[in-house]
């Protein structure tokens, strides 16, 4: 039994962190009269910050406040331009800063939203747990089998309520996928191919527009950070839709994309590691001011099953998902099981039986609750200290296999892992390249492995 802490010593902050939402009630008893209709109360406060204040962390902010209880006290970014709108939107709670680790020395700062390109996620999110701040993390978690294992450790120890940003797994269509997966219909399902196309060649975002002049009020060398330095390029910070373009900035395609999309085999499936990971592709086609790949075909070997991921940025063909014979972005999942097939994409799904194998076989009822939306669920857990349902321990599964389909590429080899040890087996050098070196002064913090 923990011993009573006395109320001086008891922090608001601290309150809200160690206990659920029953017992928040118990020793702070306001009637509801005595609030204004709108009001809320001081011990229902959620302090939230954001760092990275482009498109996708404000769709972000925007969802988490339709919570009442949040109020936006910290925003960060290295571009003026982002960030003084937010400071001027919330001007009389926010405090804007252009360097994430003064605002994660904010006490009275209780959540984070990270919404950086994907080279910083880990190393802020290692920082917010070590701050004591609950994170929610924009996919992909991070780039590199050394970081997803460190930022789910990191999580760990410092007991940090943590959502992965992938939104899509809110919807309800998901829902019904992993219901239809998990009721045995299909039967035995030996494989699921996963795809993320379009057709960006032959010019991709372009050629010749590589500078050494940043954006007026921008510190390029802070955006950049612990990536190799390179040339501004005026694409690269449009949105997070251009970050893919570069390896350093992104990981690819892969890491942008398939967390959303292999996250609902894993989810149905309860896939854990997989055991063998081969990837081939690379930069084929498209030549622009990038280097990412343009095309990324991987292969996923678990104990029962494989798993595909193709990408593909040179064309858009979508096979059953075409509708229609414009260039544009498709995606699919298929799930080949032993009596039938069941395809879908984020918002619809169908399946084709095996002749009359699925005779007779209903429809599993509904039985995994609506989300309240993937953000609204975070703010949920922050009270309740339960973790959402893309927490970290869970997301490592989708993070893991995508650093190894990364690393498999850049090595022309295929990587053998071990689920127990979460190590990759028998390569000394894919181990090695496994933990990432980041540019001075910027340390990876292997004490968390």
């Amino acid at each position: 039994m923990k011993p009573k802490l006395s109320p001086p010593a008891y922090s608001r902050r601290r309150f809200i962190k160690t206990t659920g939402t029953a017992a928040i009630a118990a020793p702070i008893i306001m009637k509801t009269s005595f609030l204004g209709a709108n009001e809320v109360a001081p011990s229902d406060k959620i302090n939230l910050g954001i760092i990275g204040c482009g498109g996708m962390g404000m769709a972000n902010l925007n969802a988490c406040l339709a919570n009442p209880n949040v109020v936006v006290t910290a925003a960060c970014d290295v571009w003026k331009d982002r960030l003084d709108p937010v400071v001027e939107r919330f001007k009389t709670t926010c405090t804007g800063y252009t360097d994430f680790r003064e605002m994660l020395r904010k006490k009275d700062l209780d959540a984070v939203i990270i919404s950086t390109p994907a080279h910083w996620h880990a190393i802020m999110a290692i920082a917010a747990c070590e701050a004591g701040k609950d994170i929610y993390l924009q996919k992909p978690m991070t780039m590199h089998l050394g970081e997803s294992l460190a930022v789910r450790n990191a999580v760990r120890k410092h007991k940090i309520i943590c959502q992965v940003g992938t939104q899509i797994h809110a919807s309800e269509n998901y829902r019904r996928v992993v219901e239809l997966v998990r009721s045995g219909n299909l039967g035995a399902i030996g494989t699921v191919r996963t795809f993320f196309v379009m057709n960006e060649a032959p010019n991709g975002i372009g050629l010749g527009n590589n500078t050494t002049v940043a954006p007026k009020g921008m510190d390029w060398d802070m955006w950049v950070g612990p990536a190799r330095m390179q040339p501004f390029n005026p694409q690269v910070v449009r949105d997070a839709f251009y970050h893919c373009f570069w390896m350093d900035f992104s990981g690819g395609w892969t890491p942008g994309m398939a967390p959303h999309i292999i996250d609902l085999p894993i989810w149905a499936l309860d896939l854990g590691y997989p055991t063998e990971v081969s990837a081939t592709g690379g930069r084929l086609i498209i030549r622009d001011d990038g280097d990412a790949y343009d095309n990324h075909e991987v292969i996923m070997r678990y104990p029962n099953l494989t798993m595909t991921w193709m990408q593909s940025s040179t064309n858009s063909y979508g096979f059953d998902f075409l509708r229609g014979q414009e260039s544009r972005r498709r995606l699919g999942i298929y799930f080949h099981g032993v009596n039938g097939t069941l395809q879908t994409d984020y918002d619809n799904h169908l399946i084709l039986p095996e002749g009359d194998r699925m005779k007779g076989m209903v429809t599993p009822p509904v039985s995994i609750v609506p989300s309240p939306g993937h953000e609204l669920e975070w703010l949920e857990c922050i009270k309740s200290r339960k973790q959402p349902s893309c927490n970290a321990d869970y997301h490592v599964k989708i993070d893991v296999p995508m650093a190894l389909s990364t690393l498999s590429l850049k090595l022309g080899r295929s990587l053998r892992f071990d689920p127990l040890r979460e190590a990759i087996i028998g390569d000394n050098e894919a181990s090695e390249l496994a933990i990432p070196e980041y540019r001075a002064p910027w340390k990876f913090a292997k004490e968390y492995l």
